[in-house]
């Protein structure tokens, strides 16, 4: 038994599918294949019921992934622990960030933090949220920036900001004057979405549940609706495809008027997302993970509040 051989089970069992799982790990679908058949032979037993498009876990494979993404987090800590004794804020940090935020706080995170401990060089991953717990759990990341909520427990948890959304639309759109619009009023326009894996497109479908029914489908229309990222979405709108909500830190200037968008504001409680960084509850280098913060909450992000006095919560 492996620990390579322990984080493909557990990138299997999150991905539920062996393609994937093969993906997530940087290995080929076949090497991580045969390291798995290795591992239920030395066991005597089977993890993963194979057979359609999905795989699925035996019982006694639930309990075993879940050992071993304890013997992982562990794994990890021993590494955390030989550093102990030397300065935590020396030596790279490794950060992941979700595709919805990265473009817009990385610039100048980046920067800040090369003022300020030039000595912790930032490795950066960008990243879905389920893939960046994944790496964050088996020690391949030291904090992680993402939205709530999000699934995994164990972590430890401190907000940094509150960032409202805001509605996007062509500059000759109708609403383009308005002065703020009703979440039931999207369910009578067309609505661009981010595709599936993006955290912010179900928060997008809490704002506008009716247009839930372009994520069961996978072909035809709803196809049409979903963009790759923010910036690809942006550039529809404005070419008059349709509209969007997008996150107020992606947004420079909400009351431009040059250009080819127009951003009006939600009336009544504007709804909005809680970013947070997560670690985990072994990582020693608490230093490290207060410098990050501290360099975030000083980010220029505009229309965002940040939270400078919120505490660590164990997730």
């Amino acid at each position: 038994m492996t620990l390579t051989e322990l984080k493909y089970i557990v990138a299997v069992a999150r991905e539920k599918h062996f393609g994937h799982a093969a993906e997530a790990c940087f290995v080929a679908q076949p090497t991580l294949s045969v390291a798995i058949k290795k591992l239920e032979d030395e066991l005597g037993v089977t993890l993963f019921e194979r057979g359609g498009s999905e795989i699925s876990m035996t019982p006694l494979g639930v309990q075993i992934v879940a050992q071993a993404e304890r013997v992982l987090e562990q794994t990890a800590a021993i590494k955390e622990l030989a550093k102990q004794n030397k300065d935590p804020l020396v030596g790279p940090f490794r950060l992941g960030i979700i595709y919805t935020i990265a473009p817009y706080l990385l610039p100048s995170l980046v920067k800040t933090i090369i003022d300020r401990v030039p000595q912790m060089p930032l490795v950066l991953q960008e990243n879905f949220t389920t893939k960046l717990l994944e790496l964050l759990r088996q020690g391949e990341l030291d904090a992680v920036i993402v939205a709530l909520p999000f699934p995994d427990q164990g972590l430890m948890v401190q907000p940094v900001y509150d960032e409202p959304f805001v509605v996007a639309v062509p500059k000759d759109h109708a609403w383009a004057k308005r002065q703020s619009i009703s979440s039931d009023d999207l369910k009578s326009e067309t609505m661009l979405l981010l595709g599936n894996g993006h955290c912010f497109r179900d928060q997008v479908l809490e704002v506008c549940p009716e247009m839930s029914r372009f994520s069961t489908s996978g072909d035809g229309i709803a196809r049409t609706f979903e963009g790759s990222s923010l910036e690809t979405i942006r550039h529809m709108v404005a070419s008059g495809i349709g509209i969007t909500v997008l996150p107020e830190g992606s947004v420079p200037d909400l009351n431009t008027k040059e250009g080819m968008l127009r951003y009006v504001p939600f009336s009544g409680q504007t709804p909005s997302r809680r970013v947070v960084i997560a670690w985990r509850k072994s990582f020693t280098r608490g230093a490290a993970i207060e410098a990050v913060r501290q360099a975030l909450l000083s980010c220029d992000l505009p229309n965002v509040t940040m939270l400078p006095d919120e505490p660590p919560l164990e997730t």
